[in-house]
Order: C-alpha cells, then sequence, then structure tokens
C-alpha cells in the first residue's frame, strides 16, 4: 500500500527571501531523487515558514520498482568454440555479471550479433531508500549566503534544531547536523510551547495548525491580503497591491494578525514619498490611501501572533514609526536649507568607482555624453540647455540627509527637492527619470531629457566598468552592468530611438579623457561590450516569441542599431509563416554556399550568357532598387516580400546554369551575381542561420 511522506527541516528563522527558492529547489530535487531511485508517487508539495521547511510527498509506493537492465558482453561467434561449448570469454562474464548461460540474450549490432545479459534488480523497501536520500535532499539545497554553526562543517541557511521524518506512521531515521530524524517537532516561537509528537503526515498538519503555524505560504499570503484589505477599508481607505511587501511579510510570519495604527496628520505635509518609504522599507508597513489616491495618516501592519494585545502592538509600531518619520521630517526639512545646484560640489568627496573618479567626475561626463545624445535626437537649443542643467544637478540628492538615510529615494528627491528649489520641471522629471528602469518591468524614461541622461549614464557606467576590467561573471554582477544594459535596450527599442552602439561607447570612452588610467583601448572594450549586449539582444528577442534561429539570424545580419534589431527579427519571424518559405530558403543557402566563393560584387553583363542568368540580373536590378527605399524605411516585412519574388528566376538559373565552370571570368560573374543577391537579403537577416524543418 501507498504511503505519505513527510520531511520537516526545523531551523532558526532564515530571511524571507531565502523561503521561495528552497521550496522550489526541495520540490525539484525531491522529485528527481524519487525518479532515479525508482519510487512512484502521487502528488509533490513543498511548504514552509521561516522556521521551517516542509517536503510532502502522497502516495509514495512501499517499495522500489524492479530494476531491468542489459549488459553488454562479448560478440556471439568468440562466446562459444566449434563444439558449441563455453568459451573462457562468455564464462568470465557470466560470472563477472552474477547470472547464467540461461540469462544471456543476442542482439545484433550492425552486422554483429553480441551477447548480452539480462539483469533483475529487485526494489529495496522505500523505507531503507528514504533514510539514504533524506541527507542529500537537505544538503542539495542551495542558499545565497549560507552559514555554518558549531563545529560542523554543514553550511545551510541558518542552523538546523530539529528534523522530522515520517513515511505514513513510521519513523525513517538518519542523522545530519547532530540531529536525528524522529516524530518530534515545535509550534510557534511564542505562542507554542514544548514537543509536539506526530503520528503521521496528516496528524502534522493538523497539530501544527494548532500551534499557530500556518505552514502554507499561498494560505497565509491570502489571510494577510484579505485582513489588511478589511482593515483599509474600515477606515475608509485602500491599500495598492505590492506584490514584493506581500511576500516579505508572508515569508517571515508563521501566523499573521493584521492591525491598523495612525501617525500625526501633520505629517502628510510631507512628500508621499518621504512617508510612504520608512512605513513599506524599513517598518514593512502598508501604507493606506483614501479614496482620492492620497496618503491618509493610517498604517497596516502585520504581527506574528494572536489578536490578544493588539492594541498594546499598534501601540508599539505607532510609537516606532513615529521616530522614524519625525527623522524624515527633520531630514527634510534640513535638506531645503541648501538648494541642490550648491551642492554639487560635495560629489567631489564620493568615489564612483575606485579608478574611475568621483561622482563629480561622472556627473561631467555624463554631460558631454549628454550632449553628443541630444543631438543625436534632435533637441533644440532650449531642451540642450535644460538636459545640460538636468545633468549637472543628476546626481546631488546623493549628499542629501535623506537619501544617505534611505538610499532608494535617489532620482525621488531630486525631483523633489529641484521643483522646491524653482528648477524647471522639465529639469527635476528628468533627475529622476535617468535612473529608470530601475528593475525589471519598471517604467521607461517619458521625457527626452529623462532618456537621454539614462542612457548617457549608464552607458558610462558600463563603457568604465569594462574599460577597468569590471566585467559580470556567471551570477556575479555587483555594479548591475546587465540592468543597466537592458535598461539601454528597451529605451531605445520601446521609444525607437536608433543610435549605433559603436558610437554611444566610442563617445563615453572618450569622456573619460587623459585623467583616468584605463587598462583597455577603445577596440577591446567595444568589442567586449557589443558581446555582452547582444547577450541582452538574445534575450529580448526570445522573450518576445521569437525561435531561437531567427534571432540567430537576425544578429548575425548586425545589432549596432538595437532599436532596428526587434523590427527586423518580428519581419523575419512573420517570412518565415510563406508557404513557400522551405523551398526559398532551399534555393537560397545553395546561393549562399556558392556565393562564399565570390572575389567581389561587380557583375559584367556582357559576360551573362544564358537567358536564366540574364533574367535573374534583370530581377536583381530591379529588386535592389525596389528594396532599398524599404530597407531605408525600415518596412522589413515589405522588402522581404519583395525580395522573395525572386525564387522563380533563382531556381531557373540554378537549373539552366552552371556556376563553377572552367572559365574563370564567367564563373566569377555568376558568382558575384549570387553574392550580390546574399547580400541584398543579409540586409535583414543571415537566412543561413535559418534552420528549415523537412517536411
Amino acid at each position: 500500500m501507498a504511503k505519505d511522506f513527510l520531511l520537516e527541516i526545523g531551523i532558526e528563522e532564515m530571511p524571507a527571501r531565502f523561503l521561495g527558492p528552497a521550496l522550489a529547489q526541495l520540490k525539484e530535487l525531491a522529485a528527481k531523487t524519487l525518479q532515479e531511485q525508482r519510487i512512484a508517487h502521487g502528488d509533490i508539495q513543498t511548504y514552509g515558514t521561516p522556521r521551517r521547511l516542509v517536503l510532502y510527498v502522497k502516495d509514495v509506493a512501499e517499495n522500489q520498482a524492479a530494476l531491468e537492465k542489459e549488459v553488454k558482453g562479448p560478440a556471439k561467434k568468440a562466446a562459444y568454440d566449434v563444439d558449441g561449448n563455453p568459451t573462457k570469454a562468455i564464462l568470465g562474464f557470466i560470472r563477472s555479471q552474477g547470472v547464467g548461460l540461461e540469462d544471456l540474450v543476442v542482439r545484433n549490432i550492425g552486422q554483429v550479433e553480441y551477447l548480452y545479459a539480462l539483469k533483475r534488480e529487485e526494489g529495496r523497501p522505500t523505507a531503507q531508500v528514504l533514510a539514504e536520500i533524506c541527507p542529500g535532499l537537505i544538503t542539495g539545497l542551495h542558499f545565497p549566503k549560507p552559514m555554518r554553526w558549531g563545529n560542523l562543517e554543514l553550511r545551510f541557511a541558518r542552523p538546523i534544531r530539529w528534523l522530522l521524518s515520517l513515511f505514513g506512521e513510521e519513523v525513517i531515521p538518519f542523522e545530519l547536523a547532530g540531529l536525528t530524524a524522529g516524530r518530534s517537532t515545535y509550534g510557534h516561537r511564542f505562542l507554542s510551547t514544548g514537543e509536539l509528537s506526530v503520528l503521521n503526515p496528516t496528524d502534522y498538519f493538523t497539530k501544527i495548525r494548532a500551534a499557530y503555524v500556518l505552514v502554507d505560504p499561498a494560505e497565509r499570503k491570502e489571510i494577510i491580503w484579505q485582513q489588511v484589505q478589511e482593515l483599509a477599508a474600515a477606515e475608509g481607505g485602500v491599500v495598492e497591491m505590492d506584490e514584493d511587501l506581500l511576500d516579505e511579510i508572508t515569508n517571515i510570519i508563521e501566523w499573521p494578525t493584521a492591525l491598523c495604527g495612525s501617525f500625526d496628520p501633520d505629517y502628510l505635509k510631507l512628500p508621499a514619498v518621504v512617508l510612504v518609504t520608512p512605513m513599506r522599507e524599513h517598518q514593512r508597513y502598508f501604507p493606506v490611501l483614501g479614496k482620492d489616491g492620497k496618503l491618509l495618516n493610517k498604517f497596516i501592519a502585520v504581527r506574528n501572533g494572536t489578536k490578544a494585545y493588539i492594541e498594546i502592538v499598534t501601540a508599539g509600531n505607532e510609537k516606532v514609526l513615529r521616530a522614524r518619520l519625525a527623522d524624515a521630517a527633520f531630514f527634510f526639512e534640513e535638506d531645503l536649507k541648501q538648494p541642490l545646484a550648491g551642492r554639487v560640489n560635495g560629489l567631489k568627496k564620493i568615489v564612483f568607482l575606485e579608478g574611475l573618479g568621483s561622482i563629480a567626475d561622472k556627473v561631467d561626463r555624463i554631460g558631454a555624453l549628454a550632449d553628443h545624445l541630444a543631438g543625436e535626437l534632435g533637441a533644440d537649443e532650449q531642451e540642450k540647455e535644460k538636459i545640460q542643467r538636468a545633468a549637472l544637478l543628476a546626481k546631488a540628492d546623493l549628499v542629501t540627509n535623506m537619501v544617505y538615510e534611505f538610499p532608494e529615494l535617489q532620482g525621488e528627491m531630486g525631483r523633489e527637492y529641484a521643483l522646491r528649489n524653482g528648477e524647471d520641471p522639465v529639469v527635476a522629471e528628468a533627475i529622476f527619470e535617468h535612473y529608470l528602469p530601475r528593475f525589471a518591468g519598471d517604467r521607461l524614461p517619458e521625457t527626452l531629457a529623462g532618456r537621454v541622461l539614462s542612457l548617457a549614464d549608464k552607458m558610462d557606467t558600463i563603457v568604465g566598468c569594462f574599460a577597468i576590467g569590471i566585467q559580470p561573471t556567471g551570477s556575479q554582477d555587483p555594479y548591475a552592468l546587465r540592468r543597466q544594459a537592458l535598461g539601454i535596450c528597451h529605451i531605445l527599442i520601446e521609444g525607437k530611438i536608433h543610435l549605433s552602439l559603436k558610437q554611444l561607447i566610442a563617445w563615453a570612452y572618450q569622456g573619460y579623457g587623459e585623467e583616468v588610467e584605463l587598462k583597455h583601448d577603445l577596440a577591446q572594450v567595444t568589442g567586449e561590450i557589443e558581446e555582452f549586449f547582444k547577450q541582452r539582444l538574445k534575450g529580448i528577442l526570445s522573450d518576445r516569441g521569437l525561435s531561437y534561429d531567427t534571432v540567430e539570424a537576425v544578429l548575425a545580419a548586425g545589432f549596432d542599431d538595437l532599436a532596428d534589431v526587434v523590427d527586423r527579427g518580428l519581419a523575419v519571424a512573420s517570412f518565415r509563416e510563406l508557404p513557400a518559405f522551405g523551398a526559398l530558403m532551399t534555393a537560397f543557402n545553395r546561393a549562399n554556399s556558392l556565393a562564399k566563393h565570390a572575389a567581389s560584387t561587380d557583375i559584367q553583363e556582357a559576360r551573362l550568357e544564358h537567358p536564366s542568368e540574364q533574367e535573374l540580373y534583370s530581377r536583381l536590378s530591379v529588386l535592389q532598387t525596389e528594396v532599398q527605399p524599404l530597407l531605408e524605411n525600415r518596412d522589413y516585412a515589405t522588402a522581404l516580400q519583395r525580395i522573395a519574388t525572386v525564387q522563380k528566376p533563382l531556381d531557373a538559373f540554378f537549373e539552366n546554369v552552371m556556376v563553377m565552370v572552367e572559365d574563370e571570368a564567367v564563373k566569377n560573374n555568376r558568382l558575384a551575381l549570387l553574392r550580390r543577391l546574399v547580400d541584398l537579403s543579409k540586409s535583414v537577416a543571415d537566412f543561413s542561420k535559418i534552420v528549415v524543418e523537412a517536411k
């Protein structure tokens, strides 16, 4: 009979961000291990709180499935002598495999017959196997920052304090970290006392809940959000969904109870971001908004416990927030005593990166690069002045008290202070927007000044890092260069901004001047950064549903214009849906293979001897006239449709004309004809990268 299996790893409280990935790993590892061990099972679920990781496998078979396998032996002709008696070769083989002659079968490999030993390994009791694999299920988990404790060599998220392992009602004993797995668990740290003895997996879920532990993260999350909404509605307000905050709170508590607190309404005179940031980032509170979308002097917190003494807990949270808001108000008022422009000199004292000067130096470089970009993007003189003013003030809020205390407010406070200092709203918005996008899915800068400064800031950082040998490796990207490169890609692509990546790199590199000693020259830096952006583009194109070979084909045709790549990729994907695409690719690939031998693209019309090559030349001449304007207007879909009309003359050419003839002049002329055709199509994509499935 099948039985349920439950494994609980009891630990000290681990960081909220560890829980989700750990549960996903545990489920995947369990499924893989059980399959490898030939143990049939039903649904696999994982649950967890900051103090426990739980694996629950339903309907686990009581025994492994038997293993049947064939082991290759000697060739049949070498296994028996002329009299039909077994040779030493076959006798040694069956002895090594523990089988008899009757367990051998013949299998053909090519023209040769070989003997195979049929072996059957009976399955062992599942309980024995589980005892062997459970330690690996635990030690196979990986965490961003594992720790050791005591004199143990084991590394884990946090010290392991107990292990529970039950197969039905049977304990699966195994040892790890100086502990022996048993049937005992523990409830809520403060609301439950002593060990809980568990009879079986079903009993576990009953008792753990009675001990004030909601072990299912999904259930905790749903309960928290429901309580938060109900409390907000009772105050006549609403709470905006904040998935990150909700997930964090879900992963730091075991028994949620929401509470609503208040603060002095005088604080509402401060900018909303000054209030929301301490609440959300430091206290893990949900801000409450009125029906008009403005902040109320209310917040909602979630305690790890019951409603007992909730008034005292609420008062304590209000006291903590009151101190936070008082600090924020003080910092804000102090910062307003000096305008942003007066803080720019303070940036000289802040190092940007060792070897790349100060933040003040970076501001100068951003201004110079922004000047190039503004010209390329068609900014008029008035817009250029505003861009330069925004570049000067872009980093000034880094030396304010508010940003020093709350670094996540960089840009936000710069915009706020700029407006209060009387700066142009365009300048203020650009100060904020130059940090966009800050994370995956974040909004992009919407103003011209914001786009220019964002591109300049990000490209300056990327080029500087690559120039001194700082590049992302594997999972390590301490300066978020991947995120910044993706930001540049999305700004250019979504904004339909056509700029040369190579030129951007060159401008940024020149900005460092002779004052900074760079390890790598412009050529090396350009090559490395181009490859870096190529990898980002692969991800972007794949996310848009393009197949891997379409992506390769488009990138092989060039990607210096990042915004152009997506348009070409979508056009090629649509082009591949044409019914005649497969036949066209067959002819194209043949042309491409021959075109590689062409010495030039010069075609002498007088040497076109056969009507088929004359027709192909005539069609190609018309095509070049038709397609070039389409390419210039980036109408790639129509351009490809025009190019596709060459199929019939191209097929006729290959049917009637021998390309590789002995006459060098004629051969080179025909190769040049094919080369010119291939080059025309490569303006959009290198179709030799396309894989055409046989039908």
